[in-house]
Parts: C-alpha cells; sequence; structure tokens
C-alpha cells in the first residue's frame, strides 16, 4: 500500500520508523529475558543507541544537510566500561546497515547532540523504557520540525495492534501525521497493507472522560492528576499505559486525555522535546488539540526543551477548555 501522505518527509519518517521499530524489538526478544534482574537496564540501553545510530545513518543518506537532536550520545560507550555493549549495538545495527564499525556507531549516535536549528529532526529512540523491559507499551517516535512547530511526526508502537489497543507481541502499529494532512495508522509488520485515517473520540462530558495514566508513577504529579479528578468529577475508569503510544491511542479514540503535570519537588521541569513532537502532531490532526498546562501551543523554538511551556495537556478538543479550568481550579 502506497504512503497515505504525498510527501518525501512522510515516506522517509514511515521506512525508518518501521525499520527502527523491528531492531528495537528483534534487540527485546533476544536480550530481555526472564533471567533478567529488576537492576538490568542493559538491553534497553543497546535498544536505544542501536535505533538512534541507524536513524541517524538513514538521516544522512536521506536528509545530509538538516539537523538531528536525540536523546542520547555515545561517551559512555567509548570507555572501557562500554566497549561490550558497543560491539552489541553495532551487531544489531549491521544487521541493517552493514557499513557500521564502532566507531561509525558512534559517530551516528553523537549526531542527535547538535543544536537544534531552523528545521531538523529529533528522535526518542525507545520513549518508555520500563514498558520496553517488562513487556508492555513503548514507542520509537521520530518528528520533521520547521520554525518551531512540528511539521511530521511518526509513532512506532510495536505492542499496540488493530483498533490501536495493546496486543503484546502482535504485529504492532505504525502511526504518522504531517501538518494539515491528518493522520494515519497501519500495521508494522506489513508495508503493503492499508492505511486507516485516525480520528479523536467526540466526548464531550467530563465525567465520562478516560485519561491515559502512565504505568510509572515517577512520571507525573499523581498527587495532583488525582485532585483534578476529583474536582471535575471524572468517574471512567483511566487507561493505564506508558510511553507516546498514549498519543496514538488518543488520536484513535481510545482515550480522551493524556496530562502531564509538573512534579511538585521539580516545578521548573521543562519537558524534552523528543518527548512530545511526534505524539503531539499526531493527536492535533486527528482533530485533538495539545497544548502546555496554560493553554499556549507547545513551542518548539527553544533548544532540547520545552522551555517556554509548563507540562502538557493533550485532548480530544472537546474536553479541553474544562481541564484547563480544572487545573486552574486546583492551582496547577
Amino acid at each position: 500500500m502506497t504512503c497515505p501522505i504525498e510527501c518525501s518527509k512522510v515516506r522517509f519518517a514511515v521506512q525508518v520508523v518501521r525499520e527502527a521499530s523491528h531492531l528495537v524489538r528483534q534487540v527485546q526478544q533476544e536480550l530481555v529475558t526472564s533471567a533478567l534482574t529488576k537492576e538490568d537496564k542493559s538491553p534497553v540501553t543497546v535498544a536505544d543507541f542501536a535505533a538512534q545510530a541507524l536513524v541517524s545513518k538513514r538521516l544522512l543518506e536521506s536528509f545530509p544537510s538538516m539537523g538531528f537532536v536525540g536523546e542520547e550520545n555515545a561517551d559512555s560507550l567509548r570507555t572501557s566500561e562500554g566497549r561490550d555493549t558497543l560491539i552489541q549495538i553495532t551487531h544489531f545495527v549491521r544487521q541493517l546497515e552493514p557499513t557500521a564499525t564502532p566507531d561509525l556507531v558512534c559517530e551516528w549516535i553523537d549526531r542527535g547532540a547538535e543544536a537544534a536549528t531552523g528545521e531538523f529532526w529529533t528522535l526518542d529512540p525507545v520513549d518508555g523504557t520500563k514498558g520496553f523491559l517488562r513487556g508492555d507499551q513503548y514507542a520509537v517516535a521520530l518528528a520533521f520540525i520547521r520554525d518551531g512547530q512540528v511539521r511530521v511526526g511518526a509513532l512506532g508502537c510495536p505492542e499496540l495492534g488493530s483498533g490501536i489497543k495493546p496486543d503484546k507481541g502482535g504485529p504492532g502499529t505504525l502511526i504518522v501525521a504531517r501538518r494539515t494532512s491528518g493522520c494515519f495508522a497501519t500495521t508494522l509488520a506489513d508495508e503493503n497493507a492499508e492505511w486507516a485515517k485516525l480520528s479523536v473520540s467526540s466526548e464531550s462530558k467530563i465525567t465520562l472522560a478516560r485519561m491515559l495514566r502512565s504505568v510509572e508513577k515517577a512520571h507525573t504529579d499523581t498527587s495532583g492528576i488525582g485532585q483534578l479528578v476529583t474536582s471535575l468529577g471524572i468517574a471512567a475508569d483511566p487507561v493505564p499505559m506508558d510511553s507516546q503510544a498514549k498519543y496514538a491511542v488518543l488520536a484513535a479514540g481510545g482515550g480522551d486525555i493524556n496530562l502531564r503535570l509538573l512534579s511538585p519537588n521539580r516545578l521548573d521541569y521543562r519537558e524534552k522535546i523528543w518527548d512530545q513532537a511526534s505524539g503531539s502532531i499526531c493527536v492535533e490532526e486527528a482533530g485533538g488539540r495539545v497544548s502546555d498546562l496554560d493553554g499556549k501551543p507547545l513551542d518548539f523554538s527553544h533548544g532540547r526543551t520545552l522551555a517556554r511551556n509548563r507540562g502538557v495537556l493533550a485532548t480530544n478538543g472537546a474536553l479541553h477548555q474544562q481541564l484547563l479550568a480544572g487545573l486552574k481550579q486546583i492551582g496547577a
């Protein structure tokens, strides 16, 4: 099936996110075993670095003059302690990019340390690391940004199935969006499969709103969210899910609210651009709305963080003003 949007950047995003998602899943299948201790995060480290190296290499081939802002850098891999991990990473990358060597892999990874420019790509190679280790939700998230606005975003969600619902071990889902062109989804497993256009829910009753809640409690202010739920009388059961897969579910109408409240202990924290770029455009192009906690649009023109925005609120649009009013009421 042809790409749903006629655009070179969309075609690239679809191809490379599908490729990186398969790579990450392969690392998971080979390295995440029942013998893995809770403290051992090495599989996600290998997956993170391998995916960033691969995407960086593909960007060099297709858009060599464009900037690249990634989550990782290769400093730790160049140490004696990181040598074995680098060899593992190179092994996985080489299966898709035969020219890979340890030195080249480090170079490709380090391209992600570039400064944000007028137009650039940003990547979260494995968003939802604990979900990845548990076999739950995680995502490969790639976005193209120009003049402070996300123009193209793609999410590879290996543990989401048809209907954008959790499906552990299933074929996975690929979502792509382009500004003013809509948001579409297909299966990760079959590049010839049909695409379906996504639309957010039409729910307008706040008491019935389904909130997408992170499984990992450290990711947001759970106490504040509890206050908000009580204040607004939200009675629907929350949808527990980690990573930007929440954005995919919201875009498909499987939830109504995705909220990132600032922790009382980190009120000066600002979101990393790669944690929000891909998912935010998917929701917006599916008919939803994304803003910060003050109702301002997300501004991606200030480097590696959303420096001018406090937190993030994503909704189906119909509920947005009610949520903003509720946040003001609880002093969030």
